[in-house]
């Protein structure tokens, strides 16, 4: 039997039987979950509809994640997985989710903001302890990347606060 992801073999609304009037079709399979680990690259590909491909990461340990105030973004080692929205059974398992030369028209603009710019003292703080909080956005067990976002703001705050409710218990 496959994981199957049709509904004629459930119960109807009312709570009567639903007679199955033809057998499993190909357009109705499902496959089972990627369950993105952090560990070194291992990447498969899965042919699909159309004759297209999917990038099934199983293992990752980089990704490109930008800091969104900062409007720069970094291919950066991740570390560890420490909260999950989906799932908290998944966060113990750590499953997941440039350097270009600039013209100095540009890098005078560039310089110019890095005098003004204000970093919020959660960021700086966790620049002291040399990590980040960051959001994978990407789909790994569909393209096979991890990329995401540096958290800041009320998000930050947001997930912060669960982590420390983690811990506490």
């Amino acid at each position: 039997m496959g994981i199957s992801r049709d509904n004629w073999h459930k119960r109807r609304k009312t709570g009567g039987k639903r007679k199955p009037y033809h057998k499993k079709r190909k357009y109705e399979l499902g496959r089972p979950p990627a369950n993105t680990k952090i560990g070194p690259r291992r990447i498969h590909t899965v042919r699909v509809r159309g004759g297209n491909k999917k990038y099934r990461a199983l293992r990752l340990d980089v990704g490109n994640f930008s800091w969104g105030s900062e409007c720069c973004t970094r291919k950066t080692r991740i570390i560890d997985v420490v909260y999950n929205a989906s799932n908290n059974e998944l966060t113990p398992e750590e499953e997941e989710v440039m350097n270009k030369k600039r013209s100095k028209r540009t890098q005078k603009k560039y310089d110019e903001r890095k005098k003004t710019a204000k970093i919020s003292p959660l960021l700086e703080e966790q620049f002291q302890q040399g990590k980040l909080l960051a959001c994978i956005a990407s789909r790994p067990g569909q393209c096979g990347r991890a990329d995401g976002y540096v958290l800041e703001g009320k998000e930050l705050e947001f997930y912060l606060r669960k982590i420390k409710a983690k811990k506490g218990k």
